[in-house]
């Protein structure tokens, strides 16, 4: 949590006991990065997979636009990568 609340343009709620966060990002949009036009939550997460490797949801398909969705089922190593991998492309 501290490692995402850290992120330029990144505001992150706490959990209340899921396997997940779900992160406003919509600081970000109308950036473009790398070339990608980040127009919503579809085009970050599709942006993150291409160019972080970071898999994860965009908050739309939940009714959460601005939003995308972390999982963290995996190891805390796997965690931190993932962080360090989104701080890099976004430039955060």
């Amino acid at each position: 949590m501290h490692a995402l609340r850290a992120l330029e343009g990144v505001k992150c709620a706490m959990p209340g006991g899921a396997f997940y966060v779900f992160p406003d990002v919509s600081a970000h949009f109308g950036r473009t990065i790398n070339g990608c036009e980040i127009k919503g939550s579809l085009d970050m997460a599709n942006f993150l997979l291409e160019e972080a490797l970071v898999s994860l949801v965009d908050g739309a398909s939940f009714g959460a636009e601005g939003y995308i969705r972390i999982s963290f089922a995996c190891g805390l190593g796997d965690i931190q990568e993932g962080v360090r991998r989104i701080k890099r492309v976004l430039g955060a």
